[in-house]
């Protein structure tokens, strides 16, 4: 799993590390720059792949600006030449890191970024060691760790590392999107980041994870109590109006309160809520799903008792679909916190917060003495809205 991650000099962000586990969850109040901190280990993942540019941007869901966008800018600190990204994983003998720093000017910018300087290392071997890029035969916006990947054997930690970054994705359902309604910019296997292809990537879900585990399956259902079963159908003419958008798939919801010979639903017409849980369950759980991935806003469209179930189901469930895979999540519903046991030490909550210079400032949150006597009496939830633990609003 990655470790550390380093930013520097990234749209809000002048320089933070930030020590990871299996689920993470960042809270704080809008604009704090909570979404930048996922964004930054996207546009990592695009250097990791070779090339910086508005395309690989969007297909990891980083939202794609001029140079000017990205790079801080407050009065009280110059703007970066180069925005400076890395990442560690695994610990002792086992320990990569990738380092990137990336360059393009505020004012002449170009289609893509440049890669100023680079490094790759798989413990004590260095793969990739390359400062300031400035041999003429060396193309300036194609990072080299990219092409010497074919060269390292794919189970070292530097290539698992490297194809964990290159395949981090940062997803953001809507409802439109997970009720087949419109289309998804993004599609992806098993399912978009914007949650397109549900139908499709549960079918696929169902049959090759769910079907073969009862047990996973119930704790799965459990969360949309009035469900007695989900299938999907490829014929589902009778279940959606002429006029509805239809994929080849469709989600089919069979609802235990209503009379049988009318109790089906489509996702045009069943809950929103339940939608979501079966995308967050398909991207922990399928087999296909990255194995770093994160969700923005992950409590949209979600009743606070939902969403504090949904959230203590999450470590578990990533840890069956694949023991390295690793969540990263904002969230601005308290109830969030009342689902994450941080007792465990893979479990993390982070306040994302603005200093007095405006400058976003990450802190972990952990049970300290005090944070425990506290909430022997109140939950989680409670002291967060009570102040206790930061990243609220000044409003």
């Amino acid at each position: 799993m990655i470790r550390s991650v380093q930013i520097d000099g990234f749209k809000s962000i002048v320089s933070q590390t930030i020590e990871l586990g299996r689920v993470n969850c960042f809270i704080g109040a809008n604009g704090v720059g909570k979404s930048n901190i996922l964004e930054a280990i996207g546009v990592l993942g695009a250097a990791a792949s070779g090339k910086v540019d508005d395309e690989s941007l969007l297909r990891r869901g980083v939202r794609p600006g001029v140079p000017r966008l990205y790079k801080t800018s407050f009065e009280s600190a110059s703007v970066p030449v180069h925005i400076g990204l890395s990442a560690e994983s695994g610990s002792n003998a086992n320990t990569a890191s990738y380092r990137v720093s990336l360059l393009n000017p505020l004012d002449n910018p170009e289609p893509a970024w440049s890669f100023k300087t680079e490094r790759l290392t798989s413990g004590n071997d260095e793969i990739v060691s390359d400062g300031v890029r400035n041999r003429r035969n060396l193309t300036p916006t194609a990072g080299l760790a990219a092409l010497k990947l074919v060269e390292v054997p794919t189970d070292s930690p530097a290539a698992e590392l490297m194809q964990r970054l290159q395949n981090f994705s940062i997803y953001s359902p809507n409802t439109p999107t997970l009720r087949a309604m419109v289309s998804d910019p993004q599609s992806r296997n098993p399912v978009g980041l914007a949650g397109g292809r549900l139908a499709e990537g549960f079918a696929e879900f169902r049959k090759s994870v769910l079907d073969s585990d009862d047990e996973l399956l119930d704790s799965v259902f459990e969360l949309v109590d009035w469900v007695a079963d989900i299938q999907t159908t490829s014929s589902a003419g009778s279940l959606l109006s002429p006029s509805v958008a239809r994929t080849k798939e469709v989600l089919k919801f069979t609802d235990r309160f209503m009379r049988k010979s009318r109790n089906t639903l489509t996702a045009y017409d069943a809950s929103e809520g339940a939608l979501y849980v079966l995308f967050c369950a398909i991207l922990c759980l399928s087999p296909h799903a990255p194995k770093l991935f994160a969700i923005d806003n992950l409590d949209q469209a979600l009743n606070p008792r939902l969403v504090g179930r949904l959230t203590a189901k999450l470590s578990g469930w990533l840890a069956r679909g694949d023991a390295q895979r690793q969540l990263l999540f904002t969230a601005h519903n308290p109830a969030v916190l009342d689902g994450l046991d941080l007792t465990d030490s893979e479990i993390r909550l982070f306040a994302v917060e603005r200093n007095s210079e405006g400058y976003t400032v990450v802190r972990r949150i952990e049970i300290s003495a005090e944070l425990r006597a506290m909430n022997e009496q109140y939950p989680l939830s409670r002291l967060w809205l009570m102040g206790n633990l930061g990243a609220m609003p000044n409003v």
